[in-house]
């Protein structure tokens, strides 16, 4: 797989959906993960996703194409710490559920998690949610930049536990520098 070009296409914040008929790939995580920072490293695009110190910037599925629409990278709102109210929080689960539950285009889901934390319960509640709704999904562990090689090994073993998984299957990346950015696309050719 070679990302050659990647655009912004679309933000959808009510409960519709973006008809692109490319595969998609949705975007998973905790607020201030680093979803953003994938989606910029792995289409080689600095900018293209929005990123930001503070947690929950991302409001909205935000779609954008990948080589003139041969699919699609979703990118959903975060999901814990945001400085915003209930309501508002609320109204992004609904979202996020609309879309994983009504997508026909969704072929799987980047859960992304910080390689220096164990796994949240509410990332384990995503999981287990995709395993009940039958969505595919591949753990990415973000960050691997700021440990060590060994400190990296036992971390993606720790992660992999928490989400019963092999952790040959977690894939370890940095935004940084870009470790890990070949992985994920064999993955996504695997899939898509």
């Amino acid at each position: 797989m070679i990302i050659k070009n990647a655009e912004y296409v679309t933000s959808i914040v009510s409960k519709k959906l973006f008809e692109g008929g490319a595969p998609e790939i949705a975007i998973a995580g905790r607020s201030n993960v680093g979803k953003s920072s994938f989606i910029n490293m792995l289409t080689g695009r600095k900018k293209l996703a929005r990123s930001s110190s503070e947690p929950g910037r991302t409001r909205m599925l935000n779609y954008f194409s990948v080589n003139g629409g041969e699919f699609y990278l979703v990118d959903l709102p975060g999901y814990g710490y945001a400085k915003v109210t209930d309501k508002e929080r609320d109204s992004w689960k609904g979202l996020i559920e609309f879309y994983l539950q009504k997508s026909a285009g969704l072929k799987f889901v980047f859960l992304i998690v910080d390689v220096r934390r164990e796994p949240t319960d509410l990332d384990l509640q995503l999981a287990q949610y995709f395993e009940y709704y039958e969505i595919p999904y591949v753990l990415v562990a973000t960050k691997a930049d700021k440990l060590s090689r060994s400190a990296c090994k036992n971390a993606v073993t720790a992660i992999a536990k928490g989400f019963n998984q092999d952790p040959e299957k977690v894939l370890l990346v940095s935004s940084l520098n870009g470790a890990g950015r070949d992985a994920v696309l064999a993955a996504i050719s695997e899939r898509i």
